[in-house]
């Protein structure tokens, strides 16, 4: 698609859902510069046009937009750095972040949030930073490109996928932090955003499925077991419906041990099998002694 026809089509969306421009661009770029993206009168970076055709609910992953060799140098780095996060290569990855720190430019507000985000990422593997300084990175990181946000208003912003993971990210700190009062509403405001806005988007990005399970943990430690079964299969049938498995297991799990609390039991000797077959499937070996660990100790049965 020319850059023309996809500013064209920027602007369609945009005034469908009665936005201004500064609302859609607020912390990507200035008002004027998205003017001349719908105008067509200046190419738009790859990374500033993907975070505005999310903030709009529209799927990033199939228009064109001219890419640099320090574009093609940067995401190359940020795929290696989402890599070491995943294998938990923590020394690696912030070597990596290193080297991002150099090239990117000082007003490429979305890099310099990635950077943060990935360092708290990182840093929580080994535990370099406590639960109030993770908390205060995320939250500035994200106030990097929402500088009014607050938690409180979670419904009343526009966000980009990355935004997104960011508000995921602060849900799950203040659980580490033993806050689950507050994580949950955090996970509750998120998916209330997800489910009225970028529905297309979200399922394609797997963001549906981590943050239902994420709602379905923070209300079983609150002990809120009718509830968190509830979500936790909700989290499931999402994880089936659009092919994203990571957290499947870990949903089952969940509607496992509130199934026994809530007294039944043989519907919880069943989740925890599935999530027992499914995490030795997918090789999640320190799950699968979680799972392990739980029917033992609630129903005796030893996989």
């Amino acid at each position: 698609m020319q850059n023309y026809r996809l500013g064209d089509y920027i602007r369609q969306r945009r005034q469908e859902l009665n936005l201004t421009q500064e609302q859609v661009c607020a912390g990507i770029c200035e008002p004027v510069t998205l003017s001349r993206f719908e105008n067509g009168r200046q190419t738009p970076s790859r990374t500033r046009i993907n975070a505005i055709l999310q903030r709009l609910g529209l799927p990033d992953d199939r228009y064109y937009a001219l890419v640099t060799p320090e574009e093609l140098e940067i995401e190359a780095l940020k795929k290696e750095i989402v890599a070491c996060n995943a294998l938990k290569h923590v020394n690696e990855g912030f070597d990596k972040i290193s080297q991002l720190e150099k090239i990117v430019k000082p007003d490429d507000q979305i890099t310099q949030q990635f950077i943060l985000r990935s360092k708290v990422l990182l840093g929580g593997l080994d535990k370099r930073y406590s639960s109030d300084e993770r908390i205060q990175m995320l939250m500035q990181a994200i106030q990097m490109t929402i500088p009014n946000f607050r938690l409180s208003k979670i419904e009343d912003y526009l966000y980009t996928l990355d935004e997104m993971k960011l508000v995921n990210q602060i849900g799950n700190a203040y659980s580490l932090a033993g806050d689950n009062e507050k994580a949950a509403d955090i996970f509750y405001r998120l998916l209330q955003y997800m489910r009225r806005h970028l529905q297309e988007m979200v399922t394609s990005n797997r963001m549906l499925p981590l943050v239902l399970y994420n709602f379905a943990r923070s209300l079983d430690l609150l002990e809120r077991y009718e509830e968190s079964a509830k979500v936790a299969r909700n989290g499931k049938e999402a994880c089936i419906k659009y092919g994203h498995y990571q957290v499947l297991h870990s949903c089952l799990e969940i509607e496992a041990e509130c199934d026994f609390f809530l007294g039944k039991k043989e519907e919880s000797a069943e989740r925890y099998r599935e999530a027992f077959y499914i995490c030795k499937v997918m090789g999640y070996e320190d799950d699968l002694q979680i799972i392990r660990n739980e029917a033992k100790k609630y129903l005796d049965i030893i996989f």
